[in-house]
């Protein structure tokens, strides 16, 4: 029933649906759930060890028979500056007053650790049948080591550079990642957020740019954009915002209720949370500090000064410093099981297809 099976064949899905990696939010059990329906499930890797992503796998493999996806970050590390760390806590020292914390403190460092040989020889063992990177791609001996190992690469193109750039590469298919989407940008050759073109408008001239199946990302949250997708000349769709509410992700009852609250413009891109531009729910520091503040410093250290922040304004039952990174489509998310979920954005969308067919 699809137009374009390219997507189904190359990862051995049901569907051409792929499950967003969202770091932070999710687990074992969401993969395991959304590769149940039929998608192709995601584990965000970003945030875990070696050891703890080994350990995700083996859960995911026990209890589901279906192909996996490792997510990693490709970010070149930056060391934070004592200047920069300095502007940064004293901009948010009225904060730390405000709750009582000690901004002199010592604070654990942010973890956002990108792929390195340490994640690549647990790849190698795993043999995941997908391996889907963030910012760009590893140095090319890792990225051999990846592909020897049997697994299909994936990344995302923010722009139609970008995505050429990763066929010129030798990725599998390429990510076309609007402007609507939820999460970290995965832009790697520019740093200008003006320039990051929407969905509608990315992905048509990404199919035209490549040759690789194209995978629509941001803004997608029911059938209808599914079918719109395969429209624009998508071999298939990622979807993240949609699945945040369902009851196998791991996201606090304070910040469901937030999300449940959501509408079209309740997120903006913002460079606080983290030091790199990720669109997300908008929250008090995001607002008063931002969206976007030159006195944020380098992902990922911009998050480490707001960790204490963020634990005491939750302990109150607040998220004013929890980032809810979400798209523009976060109002479309449903509280069901992300099978049932995954089976019915299946459903809608090849019934929207044979409409368009006529």
């Amino acid at each position: 029933m699809w137009p374009d099976r390219r997507l189904t064949d190359l990862f051995e899905t049901e569907f051409p649906i792929v499950l967003a990696p969202m770091a932070g939010v999710m687990d074992a059990e969401l993969v395991i759930a959304a590769a149940e329906g039929g998608a192709l499930g995601s584990l965000p890797c970003a945030m875990l060890s070696a050891d703890k992503a080994r350990e995700q796998v083996n859960i995911i493999r026990q209890r589901v028979a279906a192909p996996v996806n490792m997510n990693f970050f490709c970010h070149a590390p930056r060391e934070l500056e004592p200047a920069a760390e300095a502007r940064w806590r004293q901009r948010l020292a009225p904060y730390y007053r405000e709750y009582g914390l000690d901004p002199a403190a010592p604070i654990a460092a942010a973890n956002r650790a990108p792929f390195d040989a340490a994640f690549c020889a647990v790849v190698e063992e795993l043999k995941p049948e997908v391996v889907s990177f963030h910012f760009g791609l590893p140095e090319p001996g890792l990225l051999a080591r990846v592909k020897a190992a049997g697994c299909r690469v994936i990344s995302s193109a923010t722009t139609v550079k970008e995505a050429v750039w990763l066929e010129n590469h030798g990725v599998d298919a390429v990510i076309a990642q609007g402007a609507e989407a939820g999460g970290h940008r995965g832009m790697f050759l520019t740093d200008d957020i003006a320039e990051q073109p929407g969905t509608f408008a990315l992905v048509p001239q990404v199919v035209d740019a490549v040759k690789v199946p194209v995978i629509a990302c941001g803004g997608i949250a029911d059938g209808r954009g599914i079918a719109a997708a395969f429209a624009l000349g998508a071999a298939g769709v990622q979807i993240g915002s949609a699945y945040l509410r369902c009851p196998e992700s791991r996201v606090s009852g304070m910040a469901r209720k937030v999300l449940a609250q959501a509408g079209d413009a309740s997120t903006v891109i913002t460079n606080v949370m983290t030091g790199r531009p990720a669109r997300g729910v908008a929250n008090r520091v995001m607002r008063e500090v931002g969206p976007i503040s030159p006195d944020a410093p380098v992902f990922p250290h911009a998050a480490t000064a707001l960790g204490p922040l963020k634990a005491a304004a939750e302990k109150q039952g607040r998220v004013d410093f929890t980032n809810l990174w979400a798209g523009q489509a976060i109002g479309m998310g449903r509280e069901i099981p992300a099978a049932e979920l995954t089976r019915d954005l299946a459903r809608t969308a090849q019934a929207r297809l044979r409409q368009m067919a006529g």
